[in-house]
């Protein structure tokens, strides 16, 4: 599917592809993520996406939780690093119902106190029911790791203490620096005429007027790779390895995106699971994964084991990124892998409601959103020797920071 862009005098940026299909996906994604918080506003993003469905200027919070509900749609956000998306599932017909409960929580809500009060509460027990999950709270500690000292590494939730003083005016402060028209992205793919839908926008956003938006990040400092080990009250132990690797429109991030998917990708034969769980059933899960920001991104690999076998399945994943390191892969196994992959991209472009928020947050930060085609040809593209190459950069286990809990 080809998409097509539009700018509206305001500053927003339209970024639509048609369908045929009776059920369409919009919605907003906005240049503020956990990494734009000050100092004093860890958590304030997450706390936003969460106190905008709370009450605007012309909706009360059960209002905003009927409106696309009463007719068989479904309205959510979440909260990144970068970005922020707003977002809804309907039935195509009632598009202009979307855009405008969409719009009016993006650029409207009013953060009233006394909603603040309740959902504070909502949220600090996420951030316990999160503390209670190792195996998922050592991928934010471990990224927290990799960026010590920077936003990148802030945990998108925030801490209790700092929640409970947050305040109308604090939400209304974050939000004038970053929900503006030329901040955001709305995303579309449903059926429904490009020019229909501009009109749409042109009259949801009439009200919106243009500013210059500045936005400054600072980039990471130097990484120095840790080994870290925590007492932990679970069952098994859970490790993560991993280093920093290529912002996400480095050249070199197709390749390592494919040595990933062989590594430790979904695919049941990858080498990690072949190797700790198929052959020597030291692992349930194990898996390998790709994060890229605008300006860095971070390999890791991760496995739940028994506190007995941590050094063998170290050791055994060291093994296999030697392997990458010191022996190219075969023309037959690249294809192979090629092949695969594709099929996996094919799988996924099926799921329209991730496709939708993938191409908002691609035309947000790169102003461009690549089709299938064009990302299949890049990955033909790749050669043993790029592979290698990659391996040696990224796969060098003297590079690598471990986190353990045990």
């Amino acid at each position: 599917m080809a998409y097509q862009k539009y700018t509206l005098p305001n500053g927003i940026r339209i970024a639509y592809q048609h369908t045929t299909s009776n059920v369409a996906y919009c919605g907003y994604a906005i240049d503020a993520g956990t990494r734009d918080e000050l100092p004093l506003e860890s958590g304030m993003a997450h706390f936003v996406e969460h106190l905008s469905f709370k009450g605007t200027t012309h909706r009360k919070a059960w209002h905003i939780l009927n409106r696309m509900e009463n007719v068989g749609g479904d309205t959510n956000a979440f909260t990144n690093k970068e970005e922020t998306i707003y977002y809804s599932t309907f039935m195509s017909q009632h598009t202009q119902r979307a855009v405008d409960l969409l719009t009016d929580i993006v650029f409207h809500s009013t953060f009233p106190q006394a909603e603040i009060n309740k959902e504070v509460e909502v949220i600090i027990d996420e951030i316990q029911s999160y503390d209670d999950t190792p195996g998922d709270l050592i991928f934010d500690e471990f990224e927290e790791l990799l960026f010590d000292g920077h936003p990148l590494g802030r945990n998108i939730l925030g801490n209790a203490e700092r929640l409970r003083k947050f305040t109308t005016n604090d939400a209304l402060a974050f939000t004038k620096r970053y929900y503006q028209p030329a901040n955001s992205v709305f995303f579309y793919i449903g059926d429904i005429r490009f020019d229909r839908l501009i009109r749409i926008m042109e009259k949801a956003t009439s009200d919106l007027v243009q500013t210059k938006q500045m936005h400054y990040r600072d980039m990471p400092g130097e990484y120095v790779p840790k080994h870290i080990t925590k007492e932990k009250d679970t069952h098994q132990a859970h490790v993560i390895m991993g280093t920093r690797s290529y912002k996400a429109l480095d050249k070199r991030g197709t390749a390592l995106y494919l040595l990933n998917n062989i590594l430790g990708g979904p695919g049941m034969n990858s080498r990690l699971n072949v190797s700790l769980r198929e052959r020597r059933g030291l692992v349930y899960n194990v898996e390998s994964n790709l994060t890229t920001y605008t300006d860095a991104g971070l390999f890791s690999i991760y496995f739940g084991t028994d506190i007995h076998d941590i050094n063998k399945c170290i050791d055994l994943t060291l093994k296999e990124l030697k392997r990458f390191r010191e022996e190219p892969l075969t023309l037959a196994r690249l294809h192979a892998a090629q092949k695969q992959i594709e099929g996996q991209m094919g799988v996924s472009e099926d799921n329209n409601e991730a496709n939708s928020s993938d191409m908002g947050k691609s035309v947000l930060h790169y102003d461009r959103f690549d089709s299938l085609d064009l990302v299949k040809e890049r990955f033909n593209g790749v050669t043993p020797e790029m592979l290698q190459e990659v391996a040696r950069d990224i796969f060098d286990e003297n590079n690598l920071s471990v986190l353990i809990y045990k």
